[in-house]
């Protein structure tokens, strides 16, 4: 394959990140499958989906054909359904049908439970926060905290409620697509701090750790911030500068951290900073001379803080004033020999040069959260601009008639019911210790489309999407910073390919697998009203597709 034969994706980035995003929306078409096999209106959207996914394929590959090792001929089996599915009268008829979750029981129990919460409590201070860049309602934290949002993901024996598999990870995707629906800012991000400190504690804490820390995070009496990203490095985390020495302060063995870290969310409600420290003077040892921290501070003010310990430590923070994901806030926090227990190291003696991993741990589910959070906000976005189109008249006509805007939201319904499916999928795969890669591709994929699906819901709002009255606006702008925190898109998408290029045959089986993706998404005698394929595999269609 051309990008393994010129040097893998550090050579090719652009290819590299090109095929990394084919192949997480292949995997997203993947995850479709059992969903489109549940119904007609579900087998509608999910080709749907499979057309407008292989339209792009076909616009990625169009003059790069030698570097993708595919000829663009090889997708032309494809045109008449492309052609079928993405007609404009079938994309339009999906306007105000974005399609059931199909949620198990408990699941739909938590998704009532926290779309009740966000309705009742996050909805109504989200648009004053925003304006306002004014703080998270501490009546939002306490609420969260007494419906038992921060022990989701804390195993049942430390306080929380998780009793490990499958229905962690799909109880805390649930959760937080609901909270990101009322606000991104102030409820869909707010579990996931002290969610990645918890998964880090139990991947390589200490059983004392674990019973010192867990239960206060399952309750929200500590609350956390994460301390790993640093100004001169951004993602290249391996490469970072704050160190934490060995010493002695008042007879009490611990360490010495010294160090600048920037953007870290929530650092001055947060009790706690989740902090991520070279331990190993070896800079040649890279992320394995790391080392995780639970790092104390008292609680600061959100427009600043600057904290002393008696033994001349410091601590100051520094607000980042963002354009939108208000409420939070953001901080660059210069730290300059502040002092912590040797018990405050995650894993104690037994932890050191394992931070990295362990953070890596939180992150990976981290980067599923920031997905569902992307889905609840694509949500709340096709919402709002559905309503806005059914009560606003223009020429005569609700703005919904208009064929232009029909089709508009179908499009958005697809993506989002993709978006939702994809991450139920991750969640699940995830349960069995598996889905790595894939949380990084459900990620990279549902984030950008977030881009896609806030800003066509400002278009429909016209001129009022512009303004701050109407909450599309904030919507547009929280989208915004998906692609970027939890790993930058960039990033993700050419350690993504890493996996991808190990083998051209792979690669290879993924671009030819969509020849047979719609074959498998439809069982014909069940749905024979969508399409048909004859013996020798050619396809007939009904005339309703292309003449409704």
């Amino acid at each position: 394959m051309r990008l393994a034969e010129s040097g893998g994706p550090e050579k090719q980035q652009v290819l590299a990140y090109d095929l990394a995003h084919a192949s997480a929306a292949l995997e997203t078409a993947r995850s479709l499958v059992d969903y489109g096999n549940k119904g007609e209106l579900e087998a509608t959207i999910t080709c749907v989906f499979v057309a407008d996914m292989v339209h792009d394929f076909a616009t990625r590959l169009l003059g790069r054909e030698a570097l993708w090792s595919v000829q663009l001929s090889e997708l032309s089996a494809h045109d008449e359904f492309v052609g079928i599915y993405r007609a404009p009268a079938l994309l339009a008829s999906l306007a105000t049908h974005a399609g059931p979750r199909h949620l198990d029981g408990d699941y739909e129990m938590v998704q009532d439970t926290f779309r009740s919460f966000g309705k009742k409590v996050v909805a109504r201070h989200a648009e004053h926060v925003h304006r306002e860049n004014a703080d998270v309602p501490e009546e939002v934290i306490g609420g969260l905290a007494d419906i038992g949002a921060f022990g989701l993901s804390i195993p049942a024996e430390y306080g929380g409620f998780s009793e490990g598999g499958e229905g962690e990870y799909m109880a805390s995707c649930v959760a937080t697509e609901e909270l990101s629906r009322a606000s991104l800012g102030i409820g869909g991000s707010l579990i996931t701090r002290p969610e990645i400190l918890a998964r880090a504690l139990v991947k390589g804490g200490t059983e004392a750790q674990k019973h010192e820390w867990l239960p206060k995070l399952a309750t929200a009496e500590v609350m956390a911030a994460v301390a790993v990203t640093e100004p001169d490095y951004g993602s290249d985390v391996a490469s970072l500068k704050t160190t934490a020495v060995a010493a002695s302060r008042d007879g009490v063995d611990g360490y010495v951290i010294n160090g600048v870290k920037t953007w870290c969310t929530f650092a001055a409600r947060a009790n706690v900073l989740m902090l991520l420290a070279r331990t190993d003077p070896d800079r040649s040892k890279s992320h394995r001379g790391l080392s995780l921290f639970i790092v104390p501070k008292p609680l600061g003010d959100a427009h600043g803080f600057a904290f002393t310990q008696p033994g001349g430590g410091k601590m100051e923070g520094r607000p980042i004033d963002t354009i939108g994901y208000r409420g939070m806030h953001s901080y660059e926090i210069a730290i300059e020999n502040w002092f912590v227990p040797a018990n405050h190291l995650i894993g104690e003696s037994e932890g050191l040069g394992k931070g990295f991993y362990f953070q890596m741990e939180g992150f990976e589910n981290g980067r599923l959260q920031t997905a569902a959070r992307a889905v609840g906000l694509m949500q709340a976005a096709y919402e709002a601009a559905l309503d806005y189109a059914q009560n606003r008249s223009v020429f005569g006509k609700n703005i919904v008639d208009y064929e232009l805007t029909q089709v508009k939201l179908g499009r958005m319904a697809v993506i989002i019911q993709a978006a939702r499916q994809f991450s139920y999928a991750v969640a699940k795969m995830m349960g069995k210790g598996e889905g790595a890669m894939e949380a990084s591709m459900v990620k990279a994929y549902v984030c950008k489309a977030a881009e896609w699906v806030t800003r066509e819901a400002m278009q429909i709002h016209g001129g009022y999407g512009y303004a701050e009255e109407y909450s599309v606006s904030r919507m547009y702008v929280d989208a915004r910073v998906l692609s970027i925190f939890e790993g930058a898109d960039e990033t993700l998408c050419l350690k993504v390919h890493i996996h991808l290029c190990s083998s051209h045959a792979r690669l290879h089986r993924n671009i030819m697998w969509t020849h047979l993706l719609h074959w498998r998404i439809l069982n014909p005698p069940r749905y024979p009203n969508l399409i048909h394929f004859s013996d020798d595999k050619s396809i007939t269609t009904q005339q309703r597709y292309i003449t409704k």
